[in-house]
């Protein structure tokens, strides 16, 4: 029975990065192909790819979501102001998200808070998280968080610099196409358009997913038993075009190559009815951990995750505990940068 103590491994803090390679597709890229490691860098994924293989990209939009205001409150003791951040996590409805706001404690039900010009009423306090009801909704909400908001960095960003206008760009990828996302498909950030028309003109297909990226993608597995962890749950779509790439792919002895964990969790997901990829919508919280067996993928493009996460535990499930556990020693060795703005990883089971 695995535990979450098989997941853990010491990170240098130095190999933590906090801004991306420039140009992005400059990053590093270690291969993991057969029982070798090479490597190499993105630039260069071409020379590990084959005509007819087909790269699955999440097309999901990070919603600048971060947002900085005030709430003001007339008591028996005088009016109060309090700075609030909050972060949205999951839309509940065209007007309504649940937030990580900071300081919870400044909070209760029915107060306001003002961001900007618009303006959202607590609805509640649950779990360490808020419901906020916004004076505006649907894509106006969207504008005005493009607006006013910052990007939503992960936590281990943040702790170390705010979010800037830089990061409006850098934690966007360039097919980014359907906004619900509060966290970047980061794999997916070294793709810029003159490697996707190198890879193009090699015969190395694409098609396009979407996952919209929760903020429980960063959430601590909390459980030692890892079967015991509940996942949290996204929406995703794998529409009929991307499922015929996919069959057709499979069809022609093509290997099926999705660009980030996201990318990997909604096809397989979309594939775990019949064994077989169709279109699919709706709500996933696929957990794949070793044992797991794949339905369509054939490798996987990823960057490096952090110890004892859901994601660290799919890659294990993809090439072998003691193979992940090689690769990561590898990349701590060899200075690999780590985790959303850092260097990729090409898996090749």
């Amino acid at each position: 029975m695995l535990s979450l103590s098989d997941f853990d491994f010491d990170l240098p803090e130095s190999l933590i990065a906090l801004r991306p390679a420039v140009p992005r597709s400059a990053s590093r890229m270690l291969v993991a192909e057969g029982d070798k490691i090479h490597d190499s860098k993105v630039a260069d994924l071409g020379r590990w790819l084959q005509e007819g293989d087909l790269l699955v990209f999440n097309n999901t939009r990070v919603i600048p979501s971060r947002l900085s205001g005030t709430r003001t409150r007339n008591t028996t003791h005088g009016s109060g102001v309090s700075h609030i951040e909050a972060t949205m996590i999951e839309r509940l409805s065209g007007d309504t998200w649940r937030a990580l706001a900071k300081p919870l404690k400044r909070l209760a039900v029915g107060d306001e808070v003002v961001f900007g010009d618009i303006y959202a009423e607590v609805m509640a306090k649950v779990d360490g998280q808020v419901e906020l009801k916004f004076s505006a909704t649907g894509d106006a909400l969207d504008e005005s968080f493009r607006r006013l908001g910052q990007m939503p960095l992960p936590p281990y960003i943040a702790s170390k610099r705010p979010a800037d206008a830089q990061d409006m760009d850098d934690y966007q990828t360039v097919f980014a196409k359907e906004t619900g996302a509060v966290a970047a498909p980061t794999a997916s950030l070294h793709f810029d358009e003159t490697l996707l028309q190198g890879l193009a003109a090699a015969g190395v297909k694409s098609t396009e997913v979407t996952l919209h990226v929760g903020a429980g993608t960063f959430l601590p597995v909390k459980t030692d038993v890892i079967s015991e962890h509940k996942m949290h749950s996204e929406w995703g779509a794998v529409s009929d075009a991307a499922a015929a790439d996919i069959a057709e792919t499979l069809a022609n002895g093509g290997r099926v190559i999705p660009v980030g964990t996201t990318a990997l969790r909604i096809i397989e997901t979309a594939a775990q009815a019949t064994g077989e990829i169709t279109a699919w919508s709706g709500d996933t919280d696929i957990f794949i951990t070793p044992g797991y067996e794949f339905k369509v993928t054939s490798a996987l493009m990823t960057n490096f995750h952090l110890p004892k996460s859901t994601l660290l535990m799919l890659v294990a499930a993809l090439v072998g505990m003691d193979r992940a556990r090689e690769i990561y020693g590898h990349a701590i060795t060899e200075k690999y940068r780590f985790f959303s703005y850092g260097d990729s990883s090409l898996l090749i089971p």
